[in-house]
């Protein structure tokens, strides 16, 4: 039996490759569930689903825009209709807008805001509706090591996984009556297709992983968020809530 045997998942940002959506959707089918993978990328996230049934697994692809509060309810919805529960969810979707202070609009702000943040805040609403009626379940939120500490060019997306990570622990608290649990987690400096356009480089040579940046010196893949993920969804972690996993190869510890 896998890890995660049965259980029904959603797995928002799933489209890109590589992606931390993409890697923690394959992951999860890997270990037995049953997962609906969204992204506003169709043609991306309908690769996804079909990756994970040439494995083997079974998948549902759905457009989604996680800032839209009625698509929420499709998407909680239909997987409730296709699969008849809901056990976890992973809200992953997240852009990067960064720049300095001075260069970033009130523009910039609000739509890194209303896709870091309050997409979460609704993912959390209406999953937990559904998983109330399943009897609990499992809500990963992806935050970064930018929600830890303060990072130069970070200021909107800083207080967007900052928010994340506060907003993940009242979360909790208002869940475990009903066995809901709920947890962050925080990667570190990961090859990813945000990542490359961070960088502006399709090389991941080219992103800095110094020792004194990154203390293991080497960057980290999204399986190895995968993986964390996996662990909070499992009922390995049935006595984990409210608090944040850190994937940062020692980032956070300096």
């Amino acid at each position: 039996m896998g890890r995660v045997q049965d259980k029904v998942a959603i797995v928002t940002g799933a489209a890109a490759n590589p992606s931390l959506g993409r890697a923690t959707a394959m992951r999860l089918a890997g270990e037995g569930a049953k997962v609906v993978v969204t992204d506003v990328n169709e043609a991306g996230v309908k690769d996804t689903a079909a990756q994970i049934e040439a494995a083997g697994g079974e998948a549902l692809a759905l457009v989604q825009d996680v800032t839209d509060e009625n698509r929420w309810k499709e998407v909680i919805n239909a997987t409730v209709e296709r699969f008849g529960r809901l056990d976890v969810l992973v809200n992953n979707a997240g852009i990067a807008v960064l720049a300095p202070m001075s260069e970033l609009t009130l523009d910039d702000w609000n739509r890194q805001i209303n896709v870091n943040l309050t997409s979460v805040f609704l993912g959390c609403k209406y999953g937990m509706e559904a998983m109330r009626q399943s009897g609990g379940g499992s809500i990963i939120n992806l935050s970064s090591v930018a929600g830890l500490i303060g990072l130069q060019t970070c200021t909107a997306y800083g207080a967007s996984k900052g928010g994340v990570r506060l907003m993940s622990k009242s979360v909790a608290l208002e869940g475990a009556a009903d066995n809901i649990r709920c947890n962050s987690v925080h990667p570190g400096v990961m090859w990813t297709t945000m990542q490359a356009q961070a960088v502006g480089s399709d090389k991941p040579e080219d992103t800095d992983v110094s020792p004194d940046r990154v203390p293991l010196g080497r960057l980290g893949t999204a399986e190895d968020i995968a993986n964390a993920v996996l662990y909070l969804a499992s009922d390995e972690s049935s006595y984990v809530t409210g608090t944040e996993v850190t994937v940062d190869a020692g980032m956070t510890c300096q």
